[in-house]
């Protein structure tokens, strides 16, 4: 079911960080355990790691809610639940196999229907030395695909309809996502070629930031968003609060997202890469933190909530592509750069009335490339050149794809809903229904 390349990466790639410290730790502390013993280890790391990643869609739903007018907030949430569901079948009915089933510097796997193989591992204790559960794996693997779509929602949210959106998700989970990770986490070309993305700063998050980006100038801007002569009308979310909730979860279910890409838990070496993984991931937060709420101030001379957050968020994609090799300072480091591009990049994107209501690109494409280009710097196995080829390619076939997807569904379906349903909210126009009832009938005035 897996590529020879995905058993290797957890002692063969990813191992560069813990081999380092492995010289001042005593043998003892690396004595073997059995291959059942690490099988169990191993398979556990994933369903851990996948139900932190998992939590993580009701960190983007809090974080979106609180974000969008309370006219549209029942809306977004639909669409996160369902976008999860939705990911998560279609990655069943061929994702995963379109990302794993391919041949070594492949393109692509198979348009396959996923099926456990683990009671084999049953029958031998030889069995076990494959590493982990296959089940385990698919459980981590689907719920970053839940991710990408979701970086998609946050972006588009306020003016597109139900069901189209759900149908480019559908695409996405089922080939566009598995198609460009194949060429890395699948053993495909640019595996081959050396490209390097830990966890996902290119592969998961540009992937979602590039369709994102396409789907939003296809779409348009919001009714009202920019005046004739350019200026940009501001149009507050309806719930700050929520929004830092989502935040914090969001960079607690990071600990998985990252972490639980070690992809091995067997051994010493293994715990201690994570645990530098799990120091990084939150000093790179910290860092986008810091750099959000100096810029800011620097800037508007008052500290923006909305840039501190999505600084947070900056900060956690930067290092995503290697949180296993930095020191915590240079981890710090990286996260401040990308908290600091995201206040440039957000009020940028305004300049050419590319509308995201979140936030959604600035932080998962923009720093996306940065992280992935940030990974030369401390690992000295790879290099900028083909950390850019990796971009570009899966920035150019990704806005390919998601461009005739988005097309095909506006010429067909349509993916806009009308002005006057998107004036009066996408809560009563697509669901009938309102988040906060008793407070939103002077919600539904043009920009309110």
């Amino acid at each position: 079911m897996k590529t020879t390349f995905k058993i290797l990466k957890p002692y063969a790639v990813k191992a560069f960080a813990a081999s380092a410290l492995i010289p001042f730790l005593s043998t003892a502390a690396f004595a073997d355990v059995s291959s059942e013993s690490a099988y169990i280890f191993n398979s556990l790391l994933f369903l851990i790691g996948g139900f932190l990643v998992m939590f993580m869609a009701a960190g983007f739903t809090m974080l979106e809610a609180g974000l969008v007018r309370t006219k549209n907030v029942s809306d977004i949430c639909v669409k996160n639940v369902a976008l999860y569901s939705v990911a998560c079948l279609m990655f069943l009915l061929c994702g995963y196999n379109v990302l794993y089933d391919v041949a070594e510097g492949g393109f692509i796997g198979s348009f396959a229907f996923w099926a456990a193989d683990d009671t084999a591992a049953l029958a031998s204790t030889a069995n076990f030395d494959g590493g982990y559960s296959a089940s385990s794996d698919f459980f981590f693997q689907m719920v970053f695909v839940a991710t990408t779509a979701s970086i998609v929602s946050g972006t588009v949210a306020e003016r597109i309809k139900l069901f189209p959106f759900l149908i480019f998700t559908a695409v996405l989970a089922a080939a566009i996502y598995p198609i460009q990770a194949a060429w890395q986490w699948g053993g495909g070309w640019l595996s081959a070629a050396g490209f390097y993305d830990f966890a996902g700063s290119t592969l998961v998050h540009s992937t979602g930031g590039w369709a994102a980006l396409v789907g939003a100038i296809i779409l348009g801007p919001r009714l009202g968003r920019y005046a004739a002569n350019g200026d940009v009308r501001p149009m507050p979310g309806s719930n700050l609060p929520l929004a830092t909730l989502g935040t914090f979860i969001l960079w607690f279910g990071w600990f998985g997202f990252n972490g639980a890409s070690q992809l091995a838990m067997g051994s010493a070496a293994d715990i201690i890469a994570i645990a530098n993984i799990f120091i990084n991931t939150n000093m790179a937060a910290a860092g986008g933190v810091i750099a959000a709420v100096a810029a800011t101030k620097l800037l508007y001379k008052k500290v923006d909530l909305s840039m501190v957050l999505n600084g947070a968020l900056a900060g956690l994609v930067s290092i995503t592509a290697g949180p296993d090799t930095p020191t915590p300072g240079i981890a710090a480091l990286i996260g401040a750069v990308g908290g600091t591009l995201v206040v440039v990049a957000v009020p940028l994107l305004d300049k050419f009335k590319i509308d995201d209501v979140v936030g959604a690109i600035s932080v998962h494409l923009v720093c996306g490339i940065w992280g992935t280009l940030a990974v030369p710097f401390t690992n000295p196995d790879t290099n900028f050149i083909t950390q850019a080829t990796g971009i570009i390619a899966i920035g150019l076939f990704v806005s390919l794809a998601s461009g005739i997807v988005w097309f095909f569904l506006d010429k067909t379906l349509g993916i806009r809903l009308s002005a006057e349903d998107e004036d009066r909210g996408s809560d009563l126009s697509e669901l009938g229904l309102e988040a906060y009832p008793e407070f939103g009938r002077g919600s539904h005035k043009l920009g309110g």
